[in-house]
C-alpha cells in the first residue's frame, strides 16, 4: 500500500481512533471500581462533617461507629426502607433520585446521642449546592451541617463550603419561637447583617447575595421535606 496515499491515512487513522478508544475505555473499566470507592467515601466524610466529626484517620471506622441505619421515607413519614444493612438503602439514593416519595435519613448515634442527618439540594450562582443537616433526637434543634457548592464565585459564594460558615448553623432552631404547630420551617440564611430572630436565622455570606438566597432556599426546603417525620419524632 502507498503510505503516501489518502487511503493508506485514513486506515491509518481510524485503526488509531480504535485502538485509543479500546485503550481509554479499558482504563475507565479497570479504575471504575476505585473511583466509585472514592465517591462513597467522600459521600461518607461529608455526612460525618455535618455531625462535627471532621479530619478523622478512618473514615470507614468511624462512619460505621457512628452510623446505624441509613433509612429510606417518605415525605408524609412512611418508612419505605428500614437501613439495617447500613449503604444499602439511603446511602445508595443518588442526590438526582431525592424526591417527596425518596428521601435518605441517617439515624446516627454521637456520644450516646441520637442524632438525624438528612441530605439537601440547593441551586447557587453559578451551578448546583448541596449538603447535610444534622437534627437532635428532639427534632428541632440543628447539631451540625455541611454544605459544598459546583462553582461558586472564590472568596464570596465559596466560603459556604467552609467550616467557619457551616458552625454557624449549631444550635439553631428549625421551628420558630412559639410556633406549637410546626408546619412550616422558620429556619434560613439572611443577607449579611440582617440577622433579627438569633434562633432561626443565619448570618449570610459577604457579597454573595444569589448564593445566599439559594442556599437559604436549599436549606428551607430541605428540612422542609420531612417537617412530617420531624413532628412524630419531636420530644
Amino acid at each position: 500500500m502507498n503510505t503516501n496515499s489518502n487511503s493508506y491515512t485514513v486506515i491509518y487513522a481510524s485503526i488509531m481512533v480504535v485502538i485509543v478508544a479500546f485503550l481509554l475505555a479499558f482504563v475507565s473499566s479497570s479504575l471504575k471500581g476505585i473511583q466509585d470507592k472514592n465517591v462513597e467515601l467522600d459521600k461518607k466524610k461529608q455526612i460525618l462533617a455535618a455531625l462535627n466529626i471532621r479530619n478523622v484517620d478512618d473514615v470507614e471506622a468511624e462512619y460505621n461507629k457512628v452510623v446505624k441505619a441509613d433509612m429510606v421515607i417518605n415525605a408524609n413519614a412512611d418508612t419505605l426502607k428500614l437501613g439495617e444493612n447500613k449503604d444499602q438503602d439511603g446511602f445508595k439514593v443518588e442526590n438526582k433520585d431525592l424526591s417527596a416519595e425518596n428521601l435518605p435519613l441517617y439515624v446516627c448515634e454521637v456520644n450516646g446521642e441520637v442524632k438525624y442527618v438528612v441530605p439537601m439540594l440547593g441551586r447557587g450562582l453559578w451551578g448546583g449546592l448541596w449538603g447535610y443537616m444534622a437534627v437532635n433526637d428532639d427534632c428541632k434543634t440543628i447539631f451540625g451541617a455541611y454544605f459544598s457548592h459546583e462553582s461558586e464565585t472564590a472568596g464570596l459564594g465559596s466560603p459556604i463550603a467552609e467550616q467557619p460558615f457551616q458552625e454557624r448553623f449549631q444550635n439553631k432552631q428549625i421551628f420558630a419561637e412559639g410556633d406549637s404547630t410546626h408546619t412550616q420551617v422558620a429556619l434560613t440564611i439572611v443577607k449579611k447583617g440582617q440577622v433579627k430572630s438569633e434562633s432561626t436565622e443565619v448570618d449570610g455570606l459577604t457579597g454573595a447575595t444569589l448564593t445566599t438566597k439559594g442556599a437559604a432556599a436549599m436549606v428551607t426546603d430541605g428540612l422542609q421535606q420531612y417537617i412530617n417525620f420531624f413532628n412524630a419524632n419531636a420530644k
